[in-house]
């Protein structure tokens, strides 16, 4: 690092924990960050006003009026334009130091691979049962952690499944591939915005300590919301030995 990014790093560095070893990792790492909704345009500017080096961003959305009420990377004035593309100029303005890619296309089983074996880091940030069983299985595949979170109502909940850790549960474990899965979707019963911020944020934080190698995270737990009565309760969740996706897990990739 420079002498200006080690400023404008300068109050991660003085936590010990990171201190300017974890900064480099941080700023030498490339986080895959799929949706760019509530959850991600939380946790989209907290890794790139952190200093991921580099973050890719898929959706093949675009920004509609009914999204600024949570979606807070988005403005009023990139209504009609792709959801990357406004998600990608938001952070250039935040950091410009690091490197930022959109892809504006919908991701498929078939085309997720690719981009997850060349990160170091998935957010699921989607709202899809179908489209988060494929991350799973891609993320399990490739040996890459994979921190999820969810949002809905006043409801939201975040974990981590990494794949680099022997005992630790996957996506599938908890919600099995064949499992009857209704998507309750925002635009049926509603959300409150800080709840997809505070969820995104989370995601945030444990994308940072997976690329630092610092602290621990939630792989084995799941960390649930409730908003209304501002509540937070913490689930352990065990790894199904027989579960199909990660009985075939990558471990060659270990924890840094």
């Amino acid at each position: 690092m420079n002498e200006r990014q080690k400023l404008r790093y300068s109050r991660h560095i003085l936590l010990k924990d990171i201190g300017e070893t974890g900064q480099e990792k941080i700023s030498q790492s490339c986080a895959l960050v799929i949706g760019a909704g509530g959850l991600g345009s939380a946790a989209l500017i907290y890794l790139a006003s952190s200093g991921v080096g580099k973050i890719t961003i898929v959706d093949d959305d675009a920004v509609e009026i009914h999204n600024l009420q949570r979606q807070v990377i988005h403005s009023t004035g990139r209504i009609g334009l792709s959801k990357a593309e406004s998600a990608r100029q938001t952070l250039y303005g935040i950091n410009p130091t690091i490197d930022v890619k959109a892809i504006t296309e919908r991701m498929t089983e078939d085309s997720l691979p690719e981009l997850v074996k060349n990160a170091d880091v998935v957010l699921d940030c989607t709202d899809n049962f179908a489209i988060r069983t494929a991350i799973n299985r891609v993320c399990m595949k490739e040996g890459i952690p994979l921190v999820s979170g969810a949002a809905v109502g006043f409801d939201g909940q975040v974990s981590v499944y990494d794949p680099r850790k022997e005992d630790c549960p996957c996506y599938a474990c908890l919600y099995p591939e064949d499992m009857e899965f209704k998507d309750i979707k925002a635009a049926q019963i509603g959300v409150f915005a800080p709840a997809v911020g505070l969820i995104g944020v989370l995601q945030a934080a444990e994308a940072l300590k997976i690329l630092a190698g610092v602290g621990q995270t939630l792989s084995g737990s799941l960390l649930l919301l409730d908003a209304l009565a501002m509540e937070w309760t913490k689930l352990k969740v065990d790894r199904n030995p027989a579960c199909p996706v990660c009985s075939k897990r990558n471990t060659s990739k270990k924890p840094t």
